[in-house]
């Protein structure tokens, strides 16, 4: 493991850092301004990808890494999912909003119960969960940006990607709970 203060966990920090800024952009009367919080999300979206690569490539895991990576990106997902429900307080926005963060804050209480009993292998990431967190991040930049393009409902199509999004989360919430159930099944360990 590496020094805590590296490219890839300087990424990650830039991640974290853009809420505030994403969030201030998206209620701003400038011109564009969603489109541009829009972009700006895309950008810590982005880092998210390129600060694993980094990691991996140039060797600079860490624990620090490991523990704020996943934590970045439920805090960038669970403000923009916020945003998008108290600009548009729809029912399929809080029903949408309500499944991704229950099952975040459920996922990760699961991954941090299954550590303290070593058995964290049994709920590792798996790759529906990639996809889904893709879906996500393509539907929350649609909508973020909101406006339509060349024509194009932008913020339908964003969400149409959550609901997708939101099956996956169902699914691999559900694949988590199975794969930990004989762990959480045994009962001496409660």
């Amino acid at each position: 493991m590496k020094t805590t203060l590296n490219f890839a966990n300087l990424l990650t920090l830039f991640r974290i850092a853009s809420i505030p800024l994403i969030a201030t952009l998206f209620f701003s009367s400038i011109d564009n301004a969603r489109p541009i919080a829009a972009i700006v999300f895309i950008l810590a979206a982005l880092t998210d990808w390129f600060d694993g690569w980094v990691a991996r490539e140039y060797d600079l895991s860490s624990r620090f890494g490991a523990f704020l990576d996943p934590v970045a990106d439920k805090l960038v997902v669970s403000v923009a999912l916020i945003l998008i429900v108290q600009s548009d307080p729809s029912l399929t926005n809080a029903v949408i909003a309500s499944i991704i963060i229950g099952r975040e804050i459920t996922i990760s209480a699961l991954r941090e119960w299954m550590a303290e009993l070593g058995e964290r292998h049994h709920v590792s990431v798996i790759g529906f969960a990639k996809l889904k967190t893709i879906l996500q991040m393509v539907g929350l930049s649609c909508m973020l940006f909101s406006k339509s393009l060349f024509g194009i409902d932008i913020y339908l199509i964003g969400t149409i990607c959550l609901i997708g999004s939101v099956v996956l989360t169902l699914w691999t919430m559900f694949i988590y709970l199975f794969k930990a159930w004989p762990i959480i099944s045994k009962g001496e360990n409660l």
